[in-house]
């Protein structure tokens, strides 16, 4: 396999994923994993991560919520992509958010990867979140509405 080597004259964001994993309940519930590493080390945040060169933005999504949390998803839908040029304090990153729909008691979620915890909390009024993971949400909330 040959390895194509490019160079631009612009520099090149990275690419990452994160996973809005919903309840279907009255009061609906999201998975979130507290982070082991910084940044943010010790915060909750959406299950996500980098996608890699070799792999489509669904397998990532797919990927990171299984490293992360244990958890297979069925649908993975498009929520939105975000963009902004702070959105991570480690440099320009470019994150495509994804959302399913869980019966939560069909749902065993454990930590793994790079997240120390897993804990369902409420859709309505999570924690404190690294990132832009409350702008995420809103997303969520508003696309379940």
């Amino acid at each position: 396999m040959s390895t194509k080597q490019h160079c631009y004259d612009y520099p090149r964001p990275a690419v990452s994923v994160d996973i809005v994993i919903v309840t279907r309940e009255t009061k609906r519930r999201v998975l979130l994993i507290r982070r082991k590493h910084d940044p943010f080390a010790g915060c909750w945040a959406l299950p996500g991560g980098f996608v890699d060169m070799d792999e489509s933005l669904d397998d990532a999504a797919r990927r990171e919520l299984f490293e992360e949390t244990n958890v297979r998803a069925g649908k993975l839908v498009q929520l939105h992509t975000f963009g902004d040029p702070k959105r991570d304090p480690r440099g320009r990153n470019i994150s495509v958010a994804y959302l399913a729909e869980v019966d939560a008691d069909s749902v065993s979620a454990t930590a793994g990867d790079d997240a120390a915890d897993v804990a369902w909390c409420s859709l309505a009024r999570p924690p404190k979140l690294a990132f832009d993971h409350r702008k995420i949400l809103k997303h969520a909330r508003d696309y379940l509405r």
